[in-house]
């Protein structure tokens, strides 16, 4: 195993634990608490696929992490207009 592969491991821990932080960050009562950790678990997930597409040679992975970026901010941005009346 070259250094690489292993750093590649060791950020996917990573943000595997930043994931399960915004997953409780989530679950706090308030709305803005809950529209940051759904903003955070995209960044993360849509990392991690980039990840497992790097490592493990898949191709969809990189398709998914792009819708993911890019509807994430709509739909946060849907649901405060929806939010407001």
């Amino acid at each position: 195993m070259n250094i690489l592969l292993i750093s590649e491991y060791i950020l996917m821990g990573a943000l595997a634990i930043f994931a399960i932080a915004t997953i409780r960050i989530t679950t706090r009562k308030k709305i803005a608490m809950a529209l940051v950790g759904l903003s955070g678990l995209s960044i993360a997930i849509a990392t991690m696929l980039i990840l497992v597409q790097h490592v493990y040679n898949l191709g969809f992975c990189k398709d998914i992490a792009t819708a993911l970026i890019f509807l994430g901010p709509v739909g946060t941005i849907a649901f405060a207009r929806v939010l407001r009346g």
